[in-house]
């Protein structure tokens, strides 16, 4: 969705004084109203760190319906078992 789309909401926010004061750096610099610098923002968070709560919240939902799961125990031992064949593996090098 394009950032001058005008489908909007008036959201009230408190945000420390730096913050307002880097975003209007931003907006001043960029010649674009402050609201547009803080919906970029916003919207490059929810690409980043809000796709990785929302996948691992998807996760977790399989898991508690039944997904596939392995005892931590089994996984431990499996990673030592990959871990002492490829020490072997390099001792076994010239």
């Amino acid at each position: 969705m394009p950032d001058d789309v005008p489908l909007s909401a008036h959201v009230t926010l408190r945000v420390p004084s730096d913050v307002v004061e880097a975003f209007d750096r931003l907006a001043k610099i960029l010649d674009r109203p402050r609201s547009w610098v803080m919906v970029r923002a916003l919207r490059a968070y929810l690409e980043a760190e809000g796709a990785e709560v929302f996948e691992d919240t998807e996760a977790l939902a399989e898991l508690d319906s039944g997904g596939e799961t392995a005892p931590i125990e089994d996984v431990i031992a499996e990673m030592r078992e990959i871990i002492a064949a490829g020490e072997r593996k390099r001792a076994k090098r010239p």
